[in-house]
């Protein structure tokens, strides 16, 4: 019993769903060790600054920043427990809702984000970027919005 014949999958489209699901954990890995080896900066920690950083104030509800990232909303918990700690990032109480609070990137947060930003985009760059022909870049876009995952306009 093979598993494209029970599901209806084809050898192809079952090869082509497992080359998906490698090429991104392959780049993420490189992401992941680049950073922590250059700025000891978690790729999950890089990702809350950015969506911090990239939000009104700086700061977003804990929910919101839950929506955003791709962790639990209790492996959120965890990651802005280490972030305050290392004062990259500080807990407000919400005015309007008391048991809501915000998450806040802190200027030393935005520094370390401003730091590791190279090695970021260099890792998008070579272990990606690079590896497209520029017409490709505009294919993968399209076929990434097919399937409803970019936040691109």
């Amino acid at each position: 019993m093979t598993l494209q014949r029970d599901e209806g999958l084809t050898t192809e489209e079952l090869t082509v769903w497992r080359m998906l699901q490698r090429a991104q954990v392959h780049i993420t890995r490189h992401l992941e060790a680049e950073l922590l080896v250059a700025h000891c900066l978690p790729l999950a920690s890089y990702d809350v600054l950015t969506q911090l950083s990239e939000a009104p104030g700086w700061r977003l509800r804990m929910n919101d920043l839950a929506g955003r990232v791709l962790l639990s909303r209790s492996g959120l918990t965890r990651l802005i427990d280490r972030l305050q700690r290392d004062g990259l990032v500080a807990r407000e109480a919400c005015a309007s809702d008391a048991r809501g609070l915000f998450a806040v990137l802190t200027d030393r947060g935005a520094a370390r984000l401003a730091e590791a930003t190279p090695t970021y985009l260099r890792g998008i760059r070579s272990e990606f970027l690079d590896r497209l022909a520029p017409g490709e870049i505009r294919l993968v876009r399209e076929m990434l919005a097919k399937l409803a995952i970019t936040d691109a306009p």
